[in-house]
This record gives structure tokens, C-alpha cells and sequence, in this order.
């Protein structure tokens, strides 16, 4: 009798258990739409704050070096190469793609505000200019980089948050947000609920002249606190479910205090960037 007591108190509590994760677990379609705006800021927010809050939002550049993996289409690497990457955010990106130990292989150097060229491939004489199909496509890169987004754009009219729902991700519990910007650019970012940290978002777009629905990932891992800004140090990226790239951070910098003339036409003619680069404060 005492055996069979002890069996329905256990189901008892299993039962309520489940019944409790259940309600803790959130439906985004059934919440008041108020509801789920005011929970889609409250985890951007904790997400802010977890990169480093005023740490994070007031960088406007970053110095980088690592290794990118690239990927074929059958998922296979296909080599690696070493690469240093200066920003100065929103619009302006110079890539410095390495060999031999020099910084004066296969540089890349592009910007929205009148710098409409780029310079690909090793360097034999003059500068390639960019097609005027580059320069759209990177733009709409700004439009979707999601440190843009978190810093820049949290505030942009027309820009629609909403809760996306609870989920396992990469074996952590996660909470999804969902942001549709003015141009139907939607946004799902899963954020840990245990750190608060970006552990995979996702970009999809609809493309206008095949109008195939385009997903693109980012998943990120083995954060670090590099100077005020927690950093994931390891990011792969997949493009409709196809690996693309795996990038590894060894190194980076937050507002170094870079020469303009690093994102300079003329800058290509002198040995990689580090004579523009100035000290950083920190």
C-alpha cells in the first residue's frame, strides 16, 4: 500500500513538472500584440547589456585578425587563409587578406559614402573599380549586419519587434526575437536565456528578381571579453542551409582610433594598414 502511495505522489510531481515548464514556456501567437512587442525589447535589452551595454553601443570601429575557413558547395573546406579586418561602422570595411606573414595579399577596401570601389585579387598595378552590382550588394550587407542592427537601428522607424517563442538551440534554451525592418528585412535572433548572449540569428530576405526567399546564419560561440565588448571569438556562417564560412578571431580591437586615410583610395598603394592604425586608447 505504502509502495503504491509513494508511485502516485512521484506521478504527481513529474505531472506538475511538465505542466509548470509548459507555462513557462510562452506562446508568441496566443500573447496581446503590446505583450509581445514589450518582451521582444525586454530580451534585446538584456542582450545589450550582456555584449557590454554603453560598452557595446558606443563602438564605432573594431580591428580584427583570425582565419576564415571557406566551404564548397558540398560542404567540403576548401582552404583557409589568414585575414585582418578594420571597420568603422556603419559603412566602411577594409579586409586585408594575408600570405606569407604580410599584409599585402588579396586587400579589400570598400565604403558606402562615396567609396565605391574595391580592390580584389593580388596586387599587380593599379585599382580595380567595383561594379555598380558590388556596391549594391554591399550595402545591402550593412543593411543586414546585425551589430548595425543592435547598435543603429533599434530605433529606426518603421522597424517592428516582436517575441518570437521559446526553443533549444544548439543545446541551450533560447528565446527568439523577431525584427522586420521597413524594407521586409526580417531578423530572428536567438538569444541564451541563461547569458543573455547571441547564440544564432538569421537573416531572410526575399530576392526581387528570382523571388526565392534567402535565409542566411550566423551561429556564435566561445564569447570573450575583449576590451568592453563580450565577443564571440569562433562565427560560421550558412547561406539556404549551405556552410559558407567559419571564421576564427584571434585578436580584436574596439575603437583604436583609426586614420581616415585607412579607408582611403590612395591607403592600397602603402603596405597593408598598419601605418593608419593608431593607438588605442584603452
Amino acid at each position: 500500500m505504502r509502495v503504491k502511495f509513494v508511485s502516485i505522489v512521484v506521478v504527481i510531481l513529474l505531472a506538475c513538472a511538465v505542466s509548470a515548464s509548459r507555462a513557462s514556456a510562452q506562446n508568441p501567437d496566443t500573447m496581446m500584440p503590446e505583450q509581445s512587442v514589450a518582451k521582444g525589447k525586454q530580451i534585446l535589452a538584456d542582450l545589450i547589456n550582456a555584449l557590454g551595454g554603453p560598452g557595446y553601443t558606443e563602438v564605432r570601429e573594431s580591428q580584427c585578425e583570425g582565419r576564415r575557413v571557406l566551404f564548397g558547395h558540398n560542404g567540403e573546406p576548401i582552404g583557409n587563409i589568414g585575414f585582418a579586418d578594420y571597420r568603422r561602422y556603419p559603412d566602411k570595411d577594409r579586409t586585408e587578406y594575408i600570405g606569407k606573414g604580410r599584409h599585402t595579399i588579396l586587400p579589400f577596401l570598400i565604403g558606402v559614402a562615396g567609396l565605391d570601389w574595391s580592390h580584389g585579387g593580388i596586387v599587380i598595378s593599379g585599382v580595380n573599380e567595383l561594379p555598380a552590382t558590388s556596391i549594391s550588394d554591399f550595402q545591402e550587407q550593412v543593411k543586414r549586419n546585425v551589430d548595425n542592427l543592435l547598435r543603429l537601428r533599434l530605433k529606426e522607424p518603421g522597424l517592428a519587434i516582436r517575441f518570437g517563442g521559446n526553443d533549444t538551440v544548439d543545446l541551450k534554451q533560447v528565446d527568439w526575437v523577431e525584427i522586420t525592418d521597413s524594407q521586409e528585412r526580417k531578423f530572428r535572433l536567438a538569444v541564451d536565456r541563461s547569458t543573455h548572449l547571441l547564440i544564432r540569428s538569421a537573416v531572410i530576405t526575399n530576392d526581387e528578381e528570382t523571388q526565392q526567399i534567402n535565409e542566411d546564419v550566423s551561429i556564435y560561440s566561445n564569447y570573450q571579453l575583449k576590451d568592453s565588448v563580450w565577443t564571440p571569438l569562433q562565427i560560421s556562417r550558412e547561406h539556404n542551409g549551405r556552410r559558407a564560412v567559419q571564421i576564427f578571431y584571434e585578436t580584436c580591437k574596439y575603437n583604436p582610433g583609426f586614420s581616415d586615410e585607412l579607408f582611403d583610395k590612395s591607403s592600397l598603394s602603402k603596405q597593408g594598414a598598419q601605418p593608419f592604425a593608431k593607438k588605442s586608447k584603452n
